[in-house]
């Protein structure tokens, strides 16, 4: 067709427009002002656009919509006029694949691939929505699943995934209609309960104790939940959370399982816990960690035998606190390597004041948790640390039995390497823990340091006094130096001088521990006044 030539003037012209409509991909129909069809192409005719020309709603993208043969189309209408007649044009576009990837899209970033639930977005807009009413109350959910890490680690995330959407499927069950419920993270649940029914709630808990059967396996598990209530306990999201996640917070520090409704006293708590957080950060940043030393004792020649580093925090007073005040907040935070560092170096510096107090063969105690004795490169740094301290013969790390029996590479790779360097190791609270015959004779410790536990008032009881001693016999049959904790009195070092044959003991009977900035207790200890329990003095003399 050329340029200005028109259909109607040329025959042939205008067969090949009607084909080329015809093979039109887009429908095309056109009607009269009475709403009967005057022609449709191919394409509308295999869509079943014909009968649906006048079922069309606004569409996002501009003009309609309209939904045919299980497909939808994007339709635009202009009215024609022809021999002044008014007709109307409707040309539709198959747009089926475009939504349905824009509603992949929406539904991405809405929901939960794994348990297709309402992810946090969503669920964040639909609390919004319910904040807006006049006459809103409901309860904010915070569920998570206790111990799924463990889950995950030891059956393997695929069956960890199946685990969480049996675990949404149970949780659905006890969501009513009107509620909404999403999975905000890894093991993380939220839900808005439109009535805040304890009970129901409780039913959350006890819908997850059951036992799960996954791939033959057997798993428990349970779940620690957080409510807080609308309006009473917040009047937006971010409120809410935060009060539903503190109670959540207190099911898991009282051992997991159960659910707790929000109590203002907690917000209270948690200030002085995220105060004592910052203060606990800022004397690992100025290192305000400093040593005190108690002296081991050798009670057949009142000679300290060596002394045992103990943590101690100095405050913004210069008050020192034991490591029951930080320790646990520590090893909460994750700080617990920054902390052990720094008492090792304070350790290694000491090394000259420790020789002036004690004399050259003094050994160094110093403390490592268990799960950090068994990490392999931490453990390596304490390595270096101590060796290049000059003297890491004169060093005894001591690590509670746990560190042994558990199955870790402590005894296989840690012992060697501590060893390799002179460094010696020492099984700390003994029979606290794991204690049993068969892990005690695979371990190749140095030194055995029997709880205070089993000595405080061991002159009065009979059966501490027969366990005493067969961990005396066991420890001297294999090699190990024991050493008596806690002896706090006359009475209980009489007892293990005239009953047993250990020989070495610690406690505040000889020496409370000290700072090398205070008087240090005099290498032999004074003599004693016959019929009475002695009096531990200290000497003025001063280490440092």
């Amino acid at each position: 067709m050329t340029a200005g030539t028109r259909p109607d003037d040329c025959a042939e012209d205008a067969s090949l427009l009607a084909e080329i409509i015809d093979q039109m991909p887009a429908g095309v129909i056109v009607k009269d002002e009475d709403g009967a069809l005057l022609f449709a192409n191919a394409a509308a005719w295999r869509s079943g656009l014909e009968a649906h020309v006048d079922d069309h709603v606004a569409s996002p993208l501009g003009g309609d919509e309209v939904e045919a043969s299980g497909r939808t189309f994007l339709t635009v209408q202009k009215p024609l006029v022809r021999d002044e007649r008014a007709l109307s044009l409707s040309v539709f576009l198959d747009i089926t694949e475009r939504k349905r990837s824009e509603d992949q899209l929406v539904r991405r970033a809405h929901y939960d691939d794994l348990t297709g639930l309402p992810n946090r977005t969503l669920f964040e807009q639909r609390v919004a929505q319910a904040l807006t009413r006049t006459d809103a109350c409901f309860a904010f959910v915070v569920l998570d699943i206790d111990g799924f890490k463990q889950i995950n680690d030891h059956y393997g995330r695929e069956l960890g995934d199946s685990f969480l959407v049996k675990a949404s499927e149970r949780i659905r069950r006890v969501v009513g209609e009107g509620d909404v419920l999403a999975r905000a993270g890894a093991d993380e649940f939220l839900l808005m309960l439109r009535e805040a029914d304890l009970d129901r709630i409780d039913a959350l808990a006890e819908a997850l104790r059951d036992p799960f059967i996954l791939d033959g396996f057997e798993i428990f598990s349970s779940a620690s939940i957080g409510v807080a209530l609308f309006p009473e306990h917040g009047a937006d999201f971010e409120t809410l959370r935060r009060n539903a996640d503190r109670a959540m917070g207190q099911i898991k520090r009282a051992g997991a399982g159960g659910a707790a409704l929000f109590r203002q006293e907690w917000h209270e708590t948690e200030t002085e816990r995220v105060l004592a957080e910052q203060r606990l950060r800022l004397a690992i940043k100025d290192r305000l960690f400093r040593c005190a030393f108690q002296p081991k004792v050798d009670i057949a020649t009142e000679e300290v035998y060596g002394v045992e580093a103990l943590v101690r925090l100095i405050d913004e007073d210069g008050e020192a606190h034991g490591p029951g005040a930080f320790i646990p907040l520590a090893t909460e935070l994750g700080l617990m390597d920054e902390v052990t560092h720094l008492i090792l170096e304070e350790a290694t510096a000491s090394i000259d004041a420790i020789t002036e107090a004690f004399g050259a063969r003094a050994t160094i105690s110093v403390n490592i948790p268990a799960k950090q004795a068994a990490d392999l490169d931490f453990m390596g740094s304490v390595a270096d640390l101590l060796e290049r301290s000059g003297s890491p013969e004169r060093f005894v790390v001591e690590v509670t039995e746990d560190a042994f029996v558990a199955k870790n590479r402590f005894q296989s790779q840690i012992v060697p390497m501590l060893r390799q360097i002179g460094v010696r190791v020492s099984i700390d609270d003994f029979g606290t823990g794991y204690s049993s015959l068969s892990a005690l004779a695979d371990i190749t410790a140095d030194e055995l340091k029997v709880d205070r536990s089993f000595i405080t008032k061991i002159h009065e009881r009979p059966r501490s006094q027969i366990v005493l001693r067969a961990i005396e016999s066991l420890g001297a049959a294999l090699g190990m130096t024991v050493i008596a904790e806690g002896v706090e009195s006359f009475e209980e070092l009489l007892y293990l001088k005239s009953s047993t044959r250990i020989r070495y003991v610690q406690g505040f009977y000889y020496a409370r521990p000290l700072m090398f900035d205070e008087p240090a207790p005099k290498r032999r200890t004074e003599g004693r006044t016959a019929g009475r329990a002695p009096q531990r003095r200290v000497a003025s003399r001063r280490s440092r």
